[in-house]
């Protein structure tokens, strides 16, 4: 099988690495064809703290999603999150040349490259630049200009900016383990698209993605992203808090937050006992579950109140003003018992845990469809949506190529012979190789920043 026809999505996290690879089927679903996972060990809150350590990680996950496919992995699209996220809103504007021309996706793409051109502080770089609503000669609140006629063009923008050394640190892990940065983005948008309906990002929902390391939000209205942040605390922290309250090493303190941990301490009683056995022929350990859950409770609570900032500088101080219908949460911190109540207890708002199984083809497996792997998901789909974009250009040569070849030979034949012809054959091919060259002039802005990303790579060899 040829690369084309699958993509790859590679989710780097804090506790685990997940390569998935997939296609879309004939009914636009998500057919997973392999999927590989490993134990992430240099990599601390979604930073990469030990290249080597990374690296082997990410060749165990790949490798394993090779044999589990069949498949050879080549390019990957992978999400970036950590602590050095944060982002901003800014409103700029241009002042078009000609107010007689409609608005086109040229003055857009001005617009957006002039935001580009913003000063960040040392050692940070703009990632994403996402248009929220327009305005034309002060009319506000347009969702697409293009085909309007006016002079000065104005927009709102979410700006993501992160560390170049984190993203660059991100691109070396990947070269090194034998594998093409096919794009990067930013995890929150990625698990958002896996686990939220249009509907929910029409109505206004904040995405609580709770990883390892990190809790990433994403807060969606009017069908667009408005606000993302990275919290750097995560599941680890919880495990590092039972560790370090019920004096146990790390293993038994994650296998306790999975069997027996809840979020809320009042359900449990003060006679429910779990027996955790002694190392080195000590005597076994007890813990009470209702010590056990208050601890979870405590930094859930933390988390969760974090999160809610966040939602409030978005602008939801007054719940009564209906900003955002819910909440949806996702990640391995999800799965925790009885955090859907807490969430909704500390925040009064509508609360559902997100599935990524939406998307899924029917005979996936029961796995996949975890919130665990909501980011991988996401990952995937972005990376065939980037694929189908390049196809439509790549399928009509790769199909013919033969007579092709032949064809464009004896043309060129019939211009040497017939000088009249001469004129009109090379307008219809200019005409039909125009669009090419367009359609790479009117890529993102993020993705010429990929190339120039992707560039800067190959040159530090």
């Amino acid at each position: 099988m040829e690369q084309g026809h699958y993509s790859v999505g590679l989710d780097i996290g804090t506790t685990k690495i997940v390569a998935i690879i997939g296609r879309e089927n004939e009914y636009g679903k998500l057919e997973v064809l392999g999927v590989g996972k490993s134990k992430s060990l240099g990599v601390h809150r979604g930073v990469v703290n030990n290249i080597t350590q990374t690296i082997q990680s990410i060749q165990q996950a790949v490798t394993q999603a090779e044999v589990d496919s069949g498949l050879k992995i080549s390019n990957v699209v992978v999400g970036i999150a950590g602590q050095h996220i944060r982002s901003i809103q800014h409103a700029d504007y241009i002042t078009r040349p000609n107010s007689e021309e409609v608005i086109s996706e040229d003055d857009l793409d001005r617009l957006t490259r002039q935001v580009h051109k913003l000063v960040m502080l040392p050692g940070e770089e703009i990632i994403h630049v996402l248009p929220q609503e327009y305005k034309v000669d002060g009319q506000a609140e347009i969702k697409e200009p293009i085909g309007m006629y006016g002079g000065r063009l104005e927009a709102n923008f979410h700006v993501v900016v992160g560390q170049v050394s984190s993203i660059r640190n991100i691109g070396r892990c990947i070269k090194s383990s034998g594998l093409d940065l096919s794009d990067i983005t930013l995890e929150p948008v990625a698990s958002a698209n896996a686990v939220l309906s249009q509907e929910e990002k029409e109505a206004g929902v904040a995405m609580i993605d709770i990883g390892g390391g990190t809790t990433d939000l994403a807060i969606f209205k009017d069908g667009i992203i408005r606000h993302t942040a990275v919290i750097p605390f995560g599941g680890n922290v919880i495990t590092e808090d039972i560790k370090d309250g019920c004096s146990i090493i790390e293993k038994q303190a994650e296998l306790l937050k999975m069997k027996f941990g809840s979020a809320w301490p009042g359900e449990n009683k003060d006679n429910e006992i779990v027996s955790i056995p002694g190392l080195r022929g000590r005597d076994p350990k007890e813990i009470t579950l209702k010590n056990l859950s208050k601890i979870i409770n405590a930094r859930v609570v933390e988390i969760i109140e974090q999160v809610f900032v966040e939602i409030k500088n978005y602008g939801h101080e007054d719940p009564r003003k209906k900003l955002i219908a819910g909440i949806v949460l996702t990640g391995g911190g999800s799965q925790l018992k009885h955090i859907k109540q807490l969430v909704e207890y500390i925040t009064g708002m509508d609360t559902r845990i997100g599935y990524p199984n939406e998307h899924l083809a029917g005979d996936s497996n029961e796995e996949i469809t975890s919130p665990v792997y909501a980011t991988a998901v996401g990952l995937l789909m972005h990376a065939i949506q980037k694929d189908r974009k390049n196809r439509p250009e790549i399928q009509p040569m790769a199909d013919p190529s033969v007579g092709q070849e032949q064809l464009s030979s004896s043309k060129e034949d019939d211009l040497s012979t017939e000088a009249v012809d001469a004129t009109s054959s090379p307008e219809t091919n200019q005409e039909t190789a125009a669009p090419k060259p367009e359609k790479k002039e009117r890529k993102s802005t993020f993705d010429s920043w990929i190339e120039r990303f992707i560039t800067f790579l190959n040159d530090a060899e």
